[in-house]
């Protein structure tokens, strides 16, 4: 997506250890008006995959997961990064290690709201490591939910991660191709 990769070179911001500040469009501050144009092309990628359900992790995938539920008119869920008192009962969960944050959580989801029968489409901001992606998957997989695919809006592809989930059978579908970042700028995958 052309306008994804104009937004980076535009706003984004390269900072120590592989992140790419985007809070000005992304995370922090949202673009609703572009937040509608990434929903609107996720939709049309995943137009005919069956999808019935969003899933994404929290917080900064929320968002964008929403964008995507509304136009495929299907319900969002997002995984908790830690178990809280209003998630009762039983509940599906996964390690995922966060790049960004360099941190370890146990994601969880109820049960009562990933079932067998959802064909599901994962969400996210980033594809840096893959770990997001590998512990939405093992919670449908604990489910017997199908994945769709995974609709990401910018994959670090110097990492190898989304290459690794394709090379397995995963669909996943990237807004911006990141080939590499330096103080200097940012490279796309041509």
């Amino acid at each position: 997506m052309k306008q994804m990769e104009e937004k980076i070179l535009r706003e984004g911001q390269v900072l120590p250890g592989d992140i790419l500040k985007v809070g000005s469009f992304l995370n922090q501050s949202i673009d609703t008006e572009f937040l509608g144009c990434m929903a609107k092309e996720f939709a049309r990628l995943y137009a005919d995959a069956g999808v019935n359900k969003v899933l994404t992790i929290e917080a900064s995938g929320i968002a964008i997961a929403a964008a995507v539920g509304m136009e495929l008119g299907v319900p969002v869920l997002f995984a908790k990064k830690h178990r809280t008192s209003n998630v009762d009962g039983s509940t599906y969960s996964a390690k995922v290690h966060s790049f960004t944050h360099n941190e370890d959580y146990n994601v969880v989801v109820s049960r009562d709201y990933l079932l067998p029968t959802d064909c599901v489409l994962l969400v996210d901001d980033f594809l840096a490591n893959g770990q997001a992606l590998n512990g939405l998957m093992s919670l449908c997989e604990q489910a017997g939910a199908t994945v769709a695919g995974a609709a990401i809006a910018i994959e670090k592809c110097f990492t190898g991660a989304g290459d690794a989930l394709r090379a397995s059978g995963v669909r996943v579908e990237s807004l911006a191709y990141i080939e590499s970042m330096t103080d200097d700028g940012v490279v796309f995958r041509p």
